[in-house]
């Protein structure tokens, strides 16, 4: 029994201050007419039931998840009382999901990434589900194809042999690794042999709590005890003891430690949405390379990323600049300088 389970619990601090603490960039749209997270699930719905889609997020975002998703059961909202990573996170929506799916595979995915070809995405995942029906204790991810040296993104290195599954190639991992500097992401990109990492798995849920219980025991020793009580203790004791667990994430606490992890070498038009740069490239443009969203006007001004909220906003005689205006803040800057947004929200803030 396929299960999806979105992790919709970060604070996407690279798109500030559109994407705050009280509203991040899962609930934004960023890319269109839905929000990150909205479009996560949609893209779902013709493979994977609704009433088989989970959430796993902050327990102060959940009037959220209720309102952009309200054909989500309740029961399919999995409450994080505080962040700890992405290893407990899993682990606790393992527990929670096999109450009602017994024997289910989780494709556990982010909540806020770009595919372009959703077809082709859902041809990726069912071809994963059908590998982990035969192959129990196996993990299967999802690596993209590289197509540029990038060093904003792990990788995944797998070996040179393909076995094939429903018409696609799919490779043992060797080993994943971290964010590369530029002169060795080229040097995989030359290799041919590395995929970017999305963080994207499928694996039955049973096999997350066997790998859970192996590598973090205390954090499965904490989960049993609080998913085992009874069911009107259960939000206490998840508050009480959820801070118990390790705050590690699922790469380093499993994932470079397990054996039989394979990856299906995937192209469907992935993109993270780490930054406004993703935006720039996916969003409509002007005749002069303009990206405008909201009441935008621009004279002889070229290469801006303009997001406006309420109030009409003109840029006259300027080039390659971002601007960003919240509720409560408008940022501007060199076009180059987005990649510090994290460290001058810091500043500032």
């Amino acid at each position: 029994m396929l299960c999806a389970l979105i992790m919709a619990g970060g604070k996407g601090e690279r798109f500030w201050p559109l994407s705050t603490d009280e509203k991040p960039k899962q609930f934004l749209k960023l890319l269109g007419e839905e929000t990150m997270i909205q479009m996560t699930v949609n893209r779902l719905k013709d493979l994977i039931p609704v009433e088989r889609i989970f959430v796993v997020t902050g327990e102060r975002y959940t009037k959220l998840v209720k309102e952009q998703l309200p054909e989500l059961p309740q029961r399919n909202i999995i409450v994080e009382p505080m962040g700890k990573n992405t290893a407990p996170c899993i682990a606790l929506s393992a527990f929670h999901i096999e109450k009602y799916y017994e024997n289910a595979t989780i494709a556990v995915l982010p909540s806020d990434h770009l595919i372009r070809n959703e077809e082709e995405f859902r041809n990726v995942i069912a071809t994963a589900d059908s590998f982990i029906e035969k192959h129990e204790d196996s993990i299967v991810t999802l690596g993209m194809k590289p197509d540029r040296a990038e060093t904003g993104y792990g990788y995944i290195k797998c070996d040179k042999t393909d076995s094939i599954v429903k018409g696609l190639k799919i490779r043992n991992v060797e080993m994943f690794v971290e964010k590369p500097d530029e002169e060795t992401a080229e040097e995989y990109l030359r290799d041919g042999n590395f995929l970017w990492n999305g963080g994207m798995f499928v694996w039955k849920a049973k096999n997350v709590l066997t790998l859970t219980e192996k590598y973090l025991k205390n954090t499965y020793d904490v989960l049993k005890e609080i998913t085992c009580s009874l069911e009107e203790e259960y939000e206490e004791k998840l508050k009480t003891n959820y801070n118990l667990v390790d705050s590690v994430s699922i790469d380093y606490a499993i994932m470079e430690k397990a054996e039989s992890i394979y990856v299906i070498p995937s192209e469907f038009g992935w993109d993270d949405v780490g930054t406004w740069y993703s935006v720039e490239r996916y969003r409509d443009k002007d005749e002069n390379n303009n990206v405008c969203v909201g009441n935008i006007i621009n004279i002889n001004s070229k290469n801006n990323i303009i997001v406006g909220n309420n109030k009409p906003v003109i840029i006259s005689g300027l080039d390659d600049i971002f601007v960003v205006e919240s509720d409560d803040v408008i940022l501007i800057g060199k076009k180059d300088d987005i990649k510090d947004i994290k460290d001058i929200k810091k500043t500032v803030l």
